[in-house]
């Protein structure tokens, strides 16, 4: 009976692979849990010096015909498609039409003077300033499922009357920065970029199925459909109807991906003068280095370089994770949104550059076991609980569920849980990536959070509890408007709570984080007064600072 079931199952998992490796048997066991008939899940490939050694689909491109993913699935890969943008605007440098240091308001007058000051290199490296528009539209109310246009996008740019800061004072990633590089690729050569990167890149590299995406009812064959958990053990279908290229929008495959990585190490066709730009990592005001390039994070993973991005947009993920001195890349596309890419392709990188690994592993690891000593004894979990400030309005909400500490991310909601390894450390089960540990005992509470990812730590500090009771909510209370976002908001008391809602979207709750300032869902809301009286407040979310909001 279980062999009749085997030959029509293995049909439509599609398990083929581009030849064998060391380790396949491990590597597959990392996508064991998607490889079925009722699950979406990724392509795998893996290219070693200039093949594809590894090849493989799991689980399904479409749930309603139970087609299989395959290394030849055409999948939407997100912000990884920034590199492609940024290899856009390199061309365009390379031909004489564009230099690093042309100012946005030389290239879009309607901006602010502001833009005077931002050169194309700023918008590369995400040192702009430049407020995200995903961001801005989140902020006017607007879902995933809303539309809106290209025209609507610089409307809302070109109406923000201030930056987050200084350009070149600080990184923050902005996908209005790589939209509007889209914008500019549009303004020199008078063609869309998705026409422009199909002439300059993509044919030339013989990358066939691979497209910027600026149609949404455009017919796409084999591609994968996008899905996301539907909180009853299914998924739900999680696609876009927005046409906006630049920032994300790329459409591609496996194959595709191993030609564009061929071209890292082959130029015959883009130069090394090309890559050299390319991968230039950028440099803040006061002449701090960057991890970032060009569309691509320049960075280490335990102790070998990487030249990667990864991908997030409605119900799909991706990574492509390049270790450029051991000639061996990792590209990972799914069509799940609950995906970890960046960590999956870690994992697969673990399996597949394990000498390589063990060969340095007497390096420092990148993340201790003990990075907080000073707090030694082994805390209880409820000692642990609250909320952990990484910036303002920014923040990690820690609560019991299940006798498991429950960790909520303030910016988006998702959720997961963590686990102790050892004293006062702990881990997501699955992820050795990432270390939390908690440290500075007082008044019988963990005062300080520390999340250690790869080579990176922050700090983050316990936020104070405040009574919502002892506050005079219904002062706060009212209409707000913003000009910046044409958008009004609405501030009610209910139920002895502060809530605010976007005309006429569900309400989020206010809470309290010190004077005249309350976290939400939303983010930071910071009020202002003028001679003691409330005159409006000032938004930090994300990234999108000190939007300005006047009391009606």
């Amino acid at each position: 009976m279980i062999k009749g079931i085997l030959i029509p199952l293995i049909c439509l998992i599609g398990i083929q692979a581009s030849g064998q490796i060391k380790g396949s048997q491990a590597i597959d066991s990392l996508f064991s849990e998607w490889n079925n008939t009722h699950s979406p899940g990724c392509a795998l490939g893996i290219i070693q010096d200039g093949t594809l050694i590894y090849g493989r689909g799991y689980g399904q491109a479409n749930l309603e015909y139970t087609i299989p993913n395959t290394d030849s699935t055409v999948f939407r890969i997100g912000s990884t498609s920034k590199q492609f943008t940024a290899a856009c605007i390199i061309r365009l440098v390379e031909q004489g039409k564009l230099t690093l240091d042309n100012s946005l308001k030389d290239l879009f007058p309607a901006f602010p003077d502001y833009a005077a000051k931002i050169t194309v290199q700023h918008l590369l490296n995400h040192t702009s300033g430049i407020r995200d528009y995903l961001q801005l539209a989140y902020l006017k109310g607007l879902g995933d499922d809303d539309y809106y246009r290209d025209q609507d996008v610089m409307d809302w740019l070109v109406h923000q009357s201030d930056l987050n800061f200084e350009p070149g004072d600080e990184f923050l990633y902005s996908n209005s920065g790589y939209w509007l590089l889209g914008q500019i690729v549009n303004k020199v050569t008078g063609k869309n970029m998705a026409e422009y990167a199909d002439q300059e890149l993509f044919q030339p590299l013989g990358m066939t199925h691979t497209h910027f995406h600026n149609d949404h009812t455009q017919i796409v064959k084999t591609r994968a459909s996008g899905y996301v958990p539907d909180g009853k053990d299914g998924f739900r279908i999680s696609m876009t109807t927005l046409d906006m290229i630049g920032d994300g929008g790329i459409f591609t495959t496996i194959k595709d991906l191993k030609k564009w990585d061929d071209a890292y190490y082959r130029s015959n066709i883009l130069s090394n003068s090309f890559w050299q730009m390319m991968t230039k990592p950028g440099m803040l005001n006061n002449g701090e280095q960057l991890d970032y390039a060009s569309g691509l994070f320049i960075q280490d993973y335990k102790g070998l370089k990487t030249i990667r991005h990864g991908g997030a947009f409605v119900g799909f993920r991706a990574e492509l994770l390049r270790f450029p001195e051991q000639h061996c890349t990792i590209v990972l596309l799914a069509n799940r949104g609950d995906a970890r890419a960046s960590v999956m392709a870690n994992r697969v990188a673990d399996i597949v550059l394990k000498q390589q690994f063990m060969e340095i592993s007497g390096r420092k690891s990148a993340i201790p076991e003990n990075i907080m000593p000073a707090t030694t004894k082994e805390l209880a979990l409820q000692q642990l609980t609250g909320n952990y400030e990484i910036q303002p309005g920014l923040y990690l909400q820690l609560a019991l569920r299940n006798d498991t500490l429950h960790v909520v991310q303030s910016w988006d909601q998702s959720s997961f849980d963590i686990q102790r390894t050892m004293g006062n450390n702990f881990r997501i089960p699955g992820n050795p990536d990432i270390q939390f540990t908690f440290a500075n005992l007082e008044n019988d509470l963990a005062q300080q959070l520390v999340v250690v990812q790869n080579d990176n730590r922050m700090e983050l500090t316990r936020m104070p509890e405040i009574s919502m009771k002892t506050i005079n909510q219904v002062e706060y209370s009212g209409d707000y408007y913003s000009i910046e976002l044409d958008v009004t908001y609405h501030l009610t008391v209910e139920n002895e709570r502060l809530w605010i809602r976007i005309n006429n979207n569900d309400p989020a709750e206010c809470q309290n984080a010190g004077k005249d300032a309350f976290t939400t869902d939303l983010g930071l809301v910071r009020f202002q007064r003028n001679e003691g009286i409330l005159s409006g407040f000032e938004l930090d979310s994300g990234r999108v600072k000190n939007l300005k909001f006047v009391k009606l």
